[in-house]
């Protein structure tokens, strides 16, 4: 990747490492406003998972042949490299499959054992299903009772009310540190302070944020914090769990298998220490050698360069869309990230983004798995536009130019 010019990063260089972005969708230049669904993947990361796969394919931990040797190196290496991404220690680290399954691990292996009839969850309106669901399901089976954070009309929490929910039975708060559908980016170190004053664990869904903005997961005071490696240009079905070490020590295994174990007798079995404990059967080792290599990439561009590009480029989506008549902009709060949601005046979501498929723009169209935001809003669906550092400022012309277009047709 040769992207710099003198001091600064060639984005047109960036943008020609990401193969797919060159293709047409029928008969249009391709315009991918969908990076908060999945992110697209660079050249280093698709060589990286081919390479293990003509090279390197093996089972990790469980051979001493050479190629189990580099396999194991190679996953292990993974979990390095995202740990000092996160500033955490490799030893907290647990990777799996995505945040859903991090936040499902929380909610079965610490939770599940810890809540009891009266104890109280705490959940944002903004959450994602994948931060709500698994806390119902505990609270049904514990006797936990969930209670709601509210927004207020920019999509900020209502801070205030917030901290008046934190009461003493309150043993839990999980949320977004930046919201899927609103771009808000949550003051999550302000918030965690404050839980952890109360004695609340905390639980934050990092999936939209990772990908946008340098973290220091130390700083932030949480108790858990969970990632999804294909929203951070990696492979699907890569992710990672950070958690407190004392913590992971005392939480039961959430899978039970291989490569989780020290022993297994009929009579008892001796777990494996954390993180491994939590890692039964085998991973998805190419596609963490893939994560490994998106770590890298957004490494070496700088995290603060990808947040100064795409507040630019969203700074001038977001006036260009203001010109188009009727159309709404759901969610304003100051310092958001590159999401915008919207709906346009007598037209549904899915129609809009039909019509956009056709003209090339890809674009997400429903409720993106946050029911509950919608009916704050009193919409069943929104468009969404989400932008990466890999867009450009002629891409977002050309989806106002086609977003005029179809508003017509539907008109």
């Amino acid at each position: 990747m040769n992207v710099m010019q003198g001091s600064s990063i060639d984005w047109a260089a960036v943008r020609a490492d990401f193969p797919l972005l060159t293709r047409q969708v029928h008969g249009k230049p391709l315009i991918y406003f969908d990076s908060a669904n999945t992110g697209q993947k660079p050249n280093a990361v698709i060589e990286a998972v081919d390479d293990f796969y003509r090279r390197h394919n093996a089972n990790v931990s469980r051979a001493v042949h050479a190629l189990g040797t580099e396999a194991t190196e190679a996953y292990e290496g993974a979990r390095g490299k995202l740990a000092r991404f996160l500033n955490v220690r490799a030893d907290e680290l647990v990777l799996c499959s995505g945040t859903t399954f991090a936040l499902n691990l929380v909610a079965y292996s610490w939770a599940l054992p810890q809540l009891k009839p009266g104890d109280a969850i705490v959940l944002t309106r903004m959450e994602h299903h994948a931060n709500i669901v698994p806390w119902q399901l505990v609270a049904q089976r514990t006797g936990a009772v969930i209670k709601v954070a509210e927004i207020d009309e920019l999509g900020r929490l209502d801070l205030e009310r917030l901290y008046a929910l934190l009461t003493p039975e309150v043993k839990l708060l999980a949320l977004t540190h930046v919201s899927n559908v609103l771009g808000t980016v949550n003051p999550v170190r302000e918030i965690c302070r404050e839980a952890r004053k109360r004695g609340i664990v905390t639980v934050v869904d990092g999936s939209q944020a990772a990908p946008h903005r340098a973290l220091d997961l130390p700083s932030i005071g949480c108790d858990f914090y969970a990632i999804t490696g294909h929203k951070m240009n990696g492979p699907t079905g890569t992710g990672a769990l950070w958690a407190r070490r004392e913590l992971l020590a005392q939480m039961p295994p959430f899978l039970g298998g291989g490569e989780m174990i020290k022993e297994v007798r009929f009579e008892g079995t001796v777990f494996n220490d954390a993180p491994h404990k939590f890692e039964a059967g085998t991973p998805n080792i190419a596609g963490f050698v893939g994560l490994g290599a998106a770590v890298d990439y957004l490494s070496a561009l700088g995290m603060d360069n990808i947040d100064a590009r795409e507040r630019t480029l969203l700074d001038y989506a977001t006036g260009a869309l203001q010109t188009v008549p009727g159309l709404r902009i759901f969610g304003q709060a100051p310092d958001k990230a590159a999401v915008i949601s919207f709906l346009v005046e007598g037209a549904h979501a899915h129609d809009l983004a039909t019509l956009l498929d056709l003209e090339g723009v890809a674009i997400r169209s429903g409720h993106h798995c946050a029911h509950p935001l919608m009916h704050h809003f009193g919409v069943p669906a929104t468009c969404r536009a989400s932008l990466a550092y890999y867009n450009t400022f002629e891409e977002i012309d050309a989806f106002v130019a086609a977003l005029q277009k179809v508003r017509t047709l539907l008109a």
